[in-house]
């Protein structure tokens, strides 16, 4: 890491009992569960909570989208304020947001309160995902994290894989609202898992803190997240995404002016300098813009080629599947595998959308949604994990947010582009979309050959974990 900086071995901030690490990591989990299953619920639910709700009938894509939009605003903001404050209790208040916000969903009296709430869980799924990566970084010593981030694979990629079903099944056994109430009740549990977790405080940095680049940056992302998430087309008016376009540029132009100002800028660029985490922040998000296309268009093809429900579950099944049984296996690979593991990966992804694009065969889907699924499992995790590694423990939640931010930010982009390609060429030039970002992501990731283990900095010394 050649920042500039003296560089001293990371030494662990607090040092707990492995009984109360894996607690930690546990709530972690838990947390984790939630926002997969908040997202393919709230998408699933979106009809029925239109016609069961009253209020303008344009409203109901708003509540997956003021989801969105306050998640990725509110995901630096968070990040750097769970590095400063006591991690666990900033943890536990996100899921408190979004366990309240959830048993308030249900009882909304209309579309507009739904979509205040929903903007609302947003903020507190940004705090949980921050929180929760900045306490499980504070305890956990680099050699550890590889397995750590093995484990939330595992939870991430069976939430992605189950949510569309369970999000089914609570709309069948209860309606709308249990879609609502059931992550929210998981977030009460994540919250109730810190009781008794030292607070695990951050110390305070000598400069102060900026607040208004953090701002900006945050609503320059959400403003160019939702316009992507809205796209252009017949139901939606074109001065909608266009000026929430012209929003994002506005506040990014006075980001920039913001940032030569201060002596601490609220963006970390210093991380986003280093090639394997920068490599690595674009390989999972070009890893997560194949997972969104191919579980809206690998339907769609297997439909116009012929296959029934029955072909169509199947399809599914192998593109998400591996995804909850591979992770702690990808974990093992990535102790001396890593870069291999994921480059071969997205290039094997890459081909598979090549050969969609030539074959018209049933029996080619089945396979393509299988090599796609293999790839995704046996990567789910491992990216997060190596550019994590690279990251100082008491930057534990900065690093996680820009990551996750970089992350959204290609996957959304990804998204709206195979979505317009995909309505003049047919659902198989979405995949090439996908396909061509996982080649890219896969030639900037086998440039930055990063042949030593990482060195890691830190400012803060150890501390007690009863302090504070």
């Amino acid at each position: 890491m050649a920042l500039g900086l003296l560089l001293v071995p990371e030494r662990t901030l607090f040092t707990l009992s492995v009984r109360r690490r894996r607690r930690v990591l546990a709530a972690a989990l838990l947390s984790d569960a939630v926002f997969p299953l908040a997202i393919t619920g709230a998408t699933a639910a979106v009809p029925e909570v239109t016609d069961g709700l009253p209020g303008p009938a344009a409203l109901g894509p708003w509540t997956v989208l003021a989801y969105n939009g306050l998640f990725a605003a509110a995901l630096l903001l968070a990040g750097a304020t769970a590095d400063r404050t006591a991690r666990t209790r900033f943890f536990a208040a996100g899921n408190l947001v979004v366990a309240v916000t959830g048993f308030l969903s249900a009882l909304a009296p209309g579309l507009p309160a739904l979509v205040a709430l929903r903007a609302v869980a947003g903020v507190g799924a940004a705090m949980c995902a921050a929180g929760g990566s900045s306490m499980v970084l504070a305890v956990y010593p680099p050699g550890e994290r590889r397995r750590v981030y093995g484990y939330v694979g595992a939870v991430l990629g069976g939430s992605l894989a189950l949510g569309p079903v369970v999000a089914q099944g609570l709309m069948a056994v209860g309606g709308w609202p249990l879609v609502f109430v059931v992550p929210g009740a998981v977030a009460a549990l994540a919250a109730l898992a810190t009781l008794g977790l030292p607070g695990l405080r951050g110390g305070e940095p000598a400069e102060g803190f900026d607040r208004a680049g953090a701002v900006l940056f945050g609503l320059a992302v959400a403003a160019a997240v939702t316009a992507l998430g809205l796209g252009f087309g017949s139901a939606v008016p074109w001065w909608g995404p266009v000026g929430l376009l012209l929003v994002a540029e506005g506040c990014a132009t006075a980001l920039v002016r913001v940032e030569r100002r201060v002596p601490a800028p609220a963006i970390p660029l210093d991380l986003l300098r280093i090639p394997a985490y920068r490599a690595y922040a674009v390989a999972t998000g070009a890893f997560m813009g194949m997972l969104v296309v191919g579980l809206t268009e690998f339907p769609r093809l297997g439909s116009a080629r012929g296959l029934g429900p029955g072909g169509a579950a199947v399809v599914l099944s192998l593109l998400t599947v591996p995804s909850t049984v591979l992770p702690l296996v990808a974990a093992r690979l990535a102790r001396r595998w890593a870069r291999p593991l994921v480059t071969g990966a997205l290039t094997a992804c890459a081909v598979t959308a090549a050969v969609l694009q030539v074959t018209d065969r049933p029996a080619a889907l089945y396979v393509a949604a299988g090599a796609v699924g293999l790839c995704l499992g046996l990567t789910e995790g491992v990216p997060d994990g190596q550019a994590l590694a690279h990251v100082p423990a008491e930057r534990g939640g900065a690093g996680a947010a820009l990551f996750g931010t970089a992350r959204m930010s290609l996957e959304t982009l990804t998204l709206s582009a195979a979505a317009g390609v995909a309505t003049t060429f047919g659902p198989a030039s979405a995949l090439a979309v996908a396909g061509t970002v996982c080649l890219t992501a896969a030639l900037l990731l086998h440039r930055s050959i990063h042949a030593q283990p990482p060195s890691h900095t830190s400012r803060v010394p150890a501390r007690p974990a009863g302090e504070r």
